[in-house]
């Protein structure tokens, strides 16, 4: 009997609308991972120069440059480097930098925590900003508060976020010396001076994305409550206006700022690149950017995948949200 309710049960749960929904996913995101790793080896082989020649030196011979070249393995094909870096991948041996000769998985594990801790922040510190202010704004559209939020997130969203970055060191960095402009405290050291060494680079990261989220939320907000009959009946029945505001406007406004959070993951991931190279931050972003310049394609690639790994996750989540959070989704049926 326990077999048979552990087969139905299984099969419950293998027919569900969401599993085959994230099995879909999964399905489509693997020839995509591995089309955007053909494409940047791809890129990477058509950079001008020469690796074994940059690794041994200007000075160094012919026979120098070939042993490095040999040790490299830039001496076969490109076909068949590709090939053996992915057949390394699959079985959990990323290679080793062509620059540093260090293991590219020992790397990863020593950056990842970096670039986690700065996107988890940033992007904690987006909703946090935004939510509020959207709920704030949309309640009284087209007043004064309303106002200074539009011009302020306007303003911020011209601004990129490198040249926010250097003007947060101008400020709390140079004039007020309140935090520090560069380096990295491990969480190990103390939480305080960790927070304070991410505290700029957050803010670089988190603050232009909120704006972003800040001025979609209230523009639905507003859309929905001066058109939505559900926020009409909501008022006849005599709800408070910052019930029928947060309780029946936001639930519906929730699943576009689910799809833009989605959509932002992978550009929020991205900028850490930059930021991480102004901050002096010891993330995958400036590992990747180092590897690109010096040609280390092992680190480059699984860079890129990890990054690529993370945007498709979050797309991902945000279908499952979707599914949950309003069951009428028929997922199964697409």
């Amino acid at each position: 009997m326990r077999t048979e309710e552990r087969s139905s049960l299984l099969g419950r749960v293998a027919g569900s609308p969401l599993v085959r929904l994230i099995v879909r996913r999964v399905l489509i995101a693997i020839p995509l991972l591995f089309a955007i790793s053909v494409l940047v080896f791809a890129l990477l082989e058509a950079m001008p120069g020469d690796p074994a020649r940059q690794q041994a030196g200007m000075d160094a011979t012919e026979e120098e440059v070939e042993s490095v070249r040999k040790r490299l393995g830039l001496d076969r094909s490109p076909v068949e480097r590709y090939v053996s870096w992915l057949l390394g991948f699959l079985t959990g041996n990323l290679g080793r930098s062509t620059v540093s000769g260090q293991s590219v998985a020992v790397l990863v594990g020593e950056r990842m925590a970096v670039t986690m801790e700065l996107v988890l922040l940033a992007f904690a510190l987006s909703l946090v900003i935004a939510l509020p202010i959207a709920l704030l704004a949309a309640r009284k559209p087209g007043g004064v508060f309303d106002r200074i939020v539009m011009v302020i997130s306007m303003t911020l969203l011209a601004v990129p976020n490198y040249v926010l970055a250097l003007l947060l060191v101008l400020v709390f960095a140079v004039s007020l010396r309140t935090l520090p402009a560069i380096g990295f405290v491990p969480i190990e050291d103390g939480l305080w001076e960790n927070l304070r060494s991410v505290t700029l680079p957050v803010l670089a990261l988190g603050v232009p994305i909120s704006c972003f989220y800040a001025r979609f939320l209230r523009g639905d907000l507003v859309e929905q409550m001066n058109s939505a009959d559900y926020i009409e009946t909501a008022r006849a029945k005599g709800v408070g206006p910052w019930r029928v505001l947060w309780v029946h406007a936001f639930r519906n406004s929730s699943f576009g700022l689910l799809t833009l959070v989605g959509l932002n993951v992978g550009g929020l991931v991205g900028g850490t690149i930059i930021i991480e190279q102004i901050f002096a931050m010891p993330g995958l972003g400036m590992m990747m950017l180092q590897g690109a310049m010096s040609r280390d394609v092992a680190v480059v690639q699984i860079c890129v995948f990890i990054f690529a790994a993370v945007a498709v996750f979050a797309n991902l989540v945000v279908d499952v949200m979707y599914a949950v959070l309003d069951p009428r989704i028929r997922y199964g049926s697409r």
